[in-house]
């Protein structure tokens, strides 16, 4: 799984957000990433992708990585922990022929039905992934049909468009009633249950820590949908957004900020904090 990878026989955890943040904001790649990626790799130190993606879409990623670790999807939708990763048992929620699934979030059909209660008062001016096209969530996102198709298979968050800012408060509000809540991420707004980042991050972490008492975590993220994440390990990076800004909402007395943004100032943050490890 993970083993001893420096003086002071620290393990090593590093959780990150994928678009904006390992992936380029604009075409996805993470090709300049690679060099810390393979440096993690050759320390094994886990990458646990959090992001806002849907399990198909992460899976994607793994596959192209080759990584083999436990992934978060859906804003802490659920925990994907490969089948056998972990020698001992523990608590999950369902499983499958691949999985064992831990869901911390709300059901996809109740977060479509709030929704379209919220679209009713904002009519032409909030619409849901529920409510796009194929085409419109690629032409939207930069995706091809394909990536598309993956990115509309939610099972525990609804991104939307809001094209009224003024509305947010009322629509917090609705979804408050509901035991819902609305975070704000790089592209869309994103109607969850109540989950976030930060508990998902903190379950699995005490998953490892029933392997290693001795444990450091490391988090990376671009927006205030990270937020949750970074306040819940002991190295919070913030990454630059593309016009080479931060985001301003993102505040935390021991953050570190990445010199550049997206897979390059991911890979630069990675090398200099392993270099002081």
């Amino acid at each position: 799984m993970f083993e001893n990878c420096s003086k002071k026989n620290y393990n090593f955890l590093v959780f990150t957000d994928l678009d904006g943040t390992l992936l380029d904001h604009e075409n996805y790649s993470f090709e300049s990433a690679l060099p810390a990626i393979n440096a993690l790799k050759k320390k094994n130190i886990p990458i646990i992708f959090c992001t806002s993606k849907t399990r198909t879409e992460i899976e994607k990623i793994q596959l192209q990585l080759h990584n083999t670790h436990p992934f978060i999807s859906e804003n802490g939708g659920a925990i994907f922990i490969p089948k056998g990763y972990f020698s001992y048992t523990f608590h999950f929620t369902r499983e499958d022929s691949d999985y064992f699934i831990i869901e911390l979030g709300t059901p996809y059909n109740k977060l479509r039905k709030v929704l379209n209660q919220m679209s009713i008062l904002l009519p032409g001016k909030l619409r849901g992934f529920g409510d796009l096209t194929t085409q419109e969530v690629a032409d939207l996102c930069g995706f091809s049909l394909s990536q598309a198709i993956l990115a509309k298979k939610r099972e525990y968050d609804e991104p939307f468009i809001l094209e009224d800012g003024s509305a947010e408060d009322v629509l917090q509000e609705i979804a408050s009633h509901s035991s819902l809540q609305i975070n704000r991420g790089g592209r869309f707004y994103h109607l969850i249950g109540n989950n976030d980042k930060g508990k998902a991050v903190l379950l699995l972490k005490e998953l490892y820590k029933r392997k290693s008492e001795y444990l450091k975590t490391i988090a990376l993220g671009d927006s205030l949908n990270d937020l949750p994440m970074l306040k819940v390990v002991d190295y919070p990076i913030l990454v630059q957004k593309p016009d080479g800004s931060y985001d301003s909402s993102v505040k935390l007395n021991n953050l570190i900020l990445a010199s550049g943004g997206g897979p390059s100032g991911w890979c630069e943050a990675i090398l200099k904090l392993l270099n002081k490890l």
